[in-house]
């Protein structure tokens, strides 16, 4: 599946797939429709939305946020039966460049405690560890664990 892969802005027009993807992804942030289609109105605030696909379908995407010279990484999702190929990898991957090329000072996110997948995903890209929201998420009750990434 790589090799067929490619990575691009969303569109609107990818709204129903993000939401589908999203939904069968518990440690995913869970929006409404409403919610994705603001993010492609001129009110919202800055944001990046990248899809990856294979053969025309979105396997994964990432959504970010501007907050002034920071990113905020909002959500990361990959499809079950396109894990543990790099898919994640490469949408961070590729978010970056966009952010170092943007001026961005650094980027940061929180994740629950208990997605290792996700944190090994962030080390891995050279976040590091710098704080925790005690019993940030609910169903079931978990701390956040903050991640940053300074750009220099």
């Amino acid at each position: 599946m790589p090799d067929s892969t490619h990575i691009r802005p969303a569109t609107q027009a990818d709204i129903p797939a993000l939401i589908d993807l999203e939904q069968k992804v518990a440690t995913a942030a869970h929006w409404s429709r409403a919610q994705y289609e603001a993010m492609f109105t001129e009110s919202s605030p800055q944001r990046s939305a990248l899809v990856i696909e294979a053969n025309r379908v979105v396997q994964g995407f990432l959504i970010s946020r501007a907050i002034g010279a920071e990113w905020e990484i909002e959500n990361i999702v990959v499809a079950g039966q396109a894990r543990r190929i790099g898919l994640a990898t490469r949408l961070m991957g590729k978010f970056l460049d966009q952010a170092r090329a943007g001026k961005a000072k650094s980027v940061f996110l929180e994740v629950r405690e208990s997605n290792r997948a996700a944190r090994a995903l962030y080390e891995k890209s050279g976040f590091v560890e710098n704080g925790r929201r005690r019993l940030y998420y609910a169903s079931p009750p978990e701390d956040a664990v903050l991640y940053h990434l300074p750009f220099v």
